[in-house]
């Protein structure tokens, strides 16, 4: 895995993120964690490793973060994680082998057997699949988590797609450009854990809408 980098989003999960650093541990791969320079809290938790770097960003948001670290990472391939601990890492093996002939690989909390989820709401797995099924409808994508950014990709593809968005937006933005830009991709089934610590960052109704107006306008920017 030593052409793997994970990029790491972090806000605020000075709880999560030593746990999930622990963990990593058994993993020989960069991991590039990404976040506000003023995360103090957070910063102070993370024991220096020499395969952990840390990226400040230089514009706020989750998408800003995943950006900024793609086009940072310098391996072969990335891998969008987040600091949660809910993206399970003993998929990052079969994730690396799929991705050798393809260009990203998406996971999947709805596909069987194999996917689920112990941290859906009612109101997130309702809304996950009206996007699922309106990305289908209207991009042709073919896949059923369009909001899981449990994503490897090779590098030089992810930088391809010139993302924009720098919010949860990027969410969609990432399987409507690669589709639009030709390029091969698959889903496996993942099962998502319950987050280590802390509270979720998404706010459903809220970003919801902020997606669904992301999406119209990928539809229209053609």
């Amino acid at each position: 895995m030593k052409n793997l980098t994970l990029i790491i989003p972090t806000k605020k999960e000075s709880e999560s993120l030593p746990v999930f650093l622990d963990e990593m541990k058994k993993f020989n791969c960069k991991k590039l964690i990404v976040l506000e320079r003023d995360d103090r809290e957070t910063i102070e938790i993370i024991k220096k490793d020499e395969n952990i770097e840390l990226l400040f960003q230089n514009q706020k948001g989750y998408g800003s973060a995943i950006i900024e670290g793609i086009n940072y990472s310098k391996t072969e391939y990335s891998c969008i994680i987040n600091a949660d601990g809910s993206m399970d890492p003993n998929y990052l093996k079969e994730m690396l082998e799929e991705c050798r002939d393809k260009d990203f690989v998406f996971n999947s909390r709805y596909l069987y057997p194999g996917g689920g989820s112990e941290d859906d709401t009612v109101v997130t797995l309702i809304g996950n699949k009206i996007f699922s099924f309106l990305g289908n409808l209207f991009f042709k994508l073919n896949i059923s988590d369009i909001l899981f950014t449990y994503i490897i990709g090779k590098t030089k593809s992810f930088q391809k797609l010139n993302l924009m968005y720098r919010d949860f937006r990027l969410c969609v933005e990432i399987p409507i450009k690669a589709k639009r830009n030709k390029l091969l991709y698959k889903s496996i089934p993942s099962y998502e854990r319950s987050r280590i610590a802390g509270k979720k960052k998404v706010n459903a109704i809220k970003d919801g809408f902020l997606i669904l107006f992301g999406m119209v306008s990928l539809f229209f920017r053609k």
